[in-house]
């Protein structure tokens, strides 16, 4: 299955150069390296050519690089039921540097470019609707980002006296505090038992 895979690969990197910079197979799937100015000329390609057909599509997804200049990856899984084969698409972008939008290709991918809008702050150029699809309309950030605070910027709850949702700042009722590295439940005491780790 890999030779197929790789052949494929190759196909394709040679039928859309500057577009594609590279095909690889890890686990079993086929993974290439796109362009992503050029994702929409990509992903029509592998849904009409014949030795593609990647007429499902399944899902895109973010990824956050902060080290990188481009910092996020949009990762685009598509299927062949003909081949019964699966691909994964790669593109780099940045914080300010819109991906074309390929809901025109696969109009699957509506809700899922909102999602990594929402989520990551990518943005897509041509979405027809590009808004907040799980967070609040309110809300400030993008809760998957690497550097976003692992306890948000606002709490939300119902007030029942008020009988409103209420946006109050988060507030940490404990900043700091003195770990017990002898208790067995905060630190890694040597217990009976555990000489047979060291083995």
């Amino acid at each position: 299955m890999d030779d197929v895979l790789r052949n494929l690969g190759d196909e394709i990197v040679a039928a859309l150069p500057g577009a594609v910079s590279s095909a690889e197979v890890k686990i079993g799937e086929l993974t290439i390296d796109a362009e992503a100015a050029r994702i929409v000329e990509v992903l029509t390609f592998l849904r009409d050519d014949p030795r593609c057909q990647f007429v499902c599509f399944i899902d895109l997804c973010g990824a956050d690089y902060p080290e990188r200049g481009k910092r996020f990856d949009v990762v685009y899984h598509l299927l062949s039921p003909k081949k019964n084969l699966r691909i994964r698409v790669k593109v780099q972008t940045d914080e300010a540097t819109p991906v074309p939008s390929i809901v025109a290709v696969y109009p699957a991918a509506n809700w899922c470019e909102r999602e990594a809008y929402d989520l990551f702050g990518v943005l897509f150029d041509g979405h027809h609707d590009l808004r907040r699809i799980l967070t609040d309309y309110g809300f400030e950030g993008h809760p998957l980002r690497k550097d976003f605070p692992m306890t948000g910027f606002v709490e939300v709850r119902y007030d029942d006296a008020e009988k409103r949702v209420l946006y109050e700042p988060v507030r940490l009722n404990q900043e700091f505090r003195q770990f017990d590295f002898l208790s067995p439940w905060e630190g890694r005491p040597r217990l009976p038992g555990d000489e047979k780790a060291n083995q």
